[in-house]
C-alpha cells in the first residue's frame, strides 16, 4: 500500500521544528528514524496533514556523562548507543537492552527518542526507562519542561507529549554501585516483537539480603509497566526460592486480560512472565558486585 499525501518539511534547526509544531502540531507528524512511523503511514493507520522530517537537527544526536544520569539525544541512533565505548563500560544494561531491538539493520535507523516517543508496550526503551525511573525532556516554543518516566507513558502508544512539544532528550540515571542488572525477552523469533519481557537491576545490604528492586515489563499491558508490587515482595527479603516464587507469581498478575491476540493469549503470557521474572532476578542477583 502507499501512503496517503502529507505535506513535507525537513527543518534545518530546533527552532524551526518548534515553529512548525506550534502552528500545524495536532495535524503533525515527526520523523525521526521512521522505523515505526513510515509502515503505518503505508498501511494508512495514520495519515497526517504534514510530516516533519528532523534527521537535519544535528544538535539532538549525542551520547554524554553528566555527573547524575547518563543523557542522550532524541536523534541518537540505536546502534550508535549499542557500539559506544562509554555506554558499554558504563551501562551495560543499555546495551543489552538495545541489542534485543530488531535487527541490526532497524537499529542502524532507529532513534532513542523515536521509540520512547511512539510508546509502544512491546518495545524494549520505554520499558528500560520506566524501570530506571528516568526521565525525558520536551521542548517547545514555550519553554522546557522535564517528564519522569512514570507520568509520560499513559496508555497504547500514548504519552502526556503535547501536540506543539518534541521529546529532545533521554536521561537514565546511572546504576548503582555494585548493582546487579538483567534484560529479557521472549518472542517467537529473533527480532518480532516480545511476547513479553523485563529489565531487572538489584542492589543487596551488607547481610545479603535484597536492598533495592527496579523492575520493568514490556509486552504485558497497554504501557509499559513498573513492578512495584514485585519489588515490595524482594526488599529486604532473602533472596531464596521461596521469595522468587512469590516474586513470578505476583508478577503474572500484571499481564492484561485485553492482550489476546495471534500471537498469545493472556494465560500464555502469564506463564512466559512468571518463568521471564524468574531468569531476571537470577540473572541480576548473581551479576552483583561484578562491576
Amino acid at each position: 500500500m502507499k501512503p496517503p499525501r502529507f505535506l513535507y518539511s525537513a527543518p534545518r534547526t530546533l527552532d524551526e521544528v518548534l515553529s512548525l509544531l506550534e502552528e500545524y502540531g495536532p495535524d503533525t507528524k515527526i520523523l525521526a528514524g521512521g522505523q515505526s512511523l513510515l509502515p503505518l503511514l503505508n498501511m494508512r493507520l495514520a495519515g497526517p496533514t504534514y510530516l516533519l522530517d528532523i534527521n537535519a537537527i544535528g544538535s539532538l544526536d549525542y551520547i554524554e556523562a553528566r555527573d547524575d544520569y547518563l543523557a542522550i539525544g532524541a536523534m541518537t541512533r540505536q546502534r550508535q548507543v549499542e557500539r559506544s565505548s562509554l555506554i558499554q563500560l558504563r551501562y551495560p544494561l543499555l546495551v543489552e537492552a538495545v541489542r534485543h531491538i530488531g535487527h541490526m539493520q532497524i537499529r542502524n535507523r532507529g532513534t532513542i527518542g523515536g521509540s520512547i516517543a511512539h510508546a509502544d508496550p512491546a518495545a524494549e526503551l520505554p520499558a528500560l526507562l520506566i524501570c530506571l525511573g528516568g526521565e525525558v525532556v520536551a521542548r517547545s516554543n514555550m519553554g522546557e519542561r522535564i517528564i519522569k518516566a512514570e507520568e509520560f507513558f499513559t496508555g497504547y502508544l500514548s504519552t502526556v507529549l503535547e501536540p506543539h512539544e518534541l521529546l529532545t532528550e533521554v536521561r537514565l540515571p546511572w546504576l548503582p554501585p555494585q548493582a546487579g542488572w538483567a534484560f529479557l525477552e521472549f518472542a517467537r523469533r529473533s527480532g518480532d516483537y516480545a511476547l513479553a519481557g523485563a529489565a531487572a537491576i538489584l542492589t543487596s545490604s551488607e547481610d545479603d539480603r535484597c536492598a533495592t528492586a527496579h523492575i520493568g515489563y514490556l509486552g504485558i499491558s497497554g504501557a509499559p509497566v513498573r513492578a512495584s508490587a514485585v519489588e515490595n515482595i524482594l526488599i529486604n527479603a532473602w533472596f531464596d526460592h521461596e521469595t522468587l516464587d512469590a516474586a513470578a507469581d505476583t508478577a503474572a498478575y500484571l499481564v492484561s486480560d485485553e492482550l489476546a491476540d495471534v500471537h498469545a493469549t493472556p494465560a500464555y503470557r502469564r506463564a512466559l512472565t512468571v518463568e521471564l521474572t524468574k531468569r531476571i532476578l537470577q540473572t541480576a542477583w548473581q551479576r552483583r558486585n561484578q562491576q
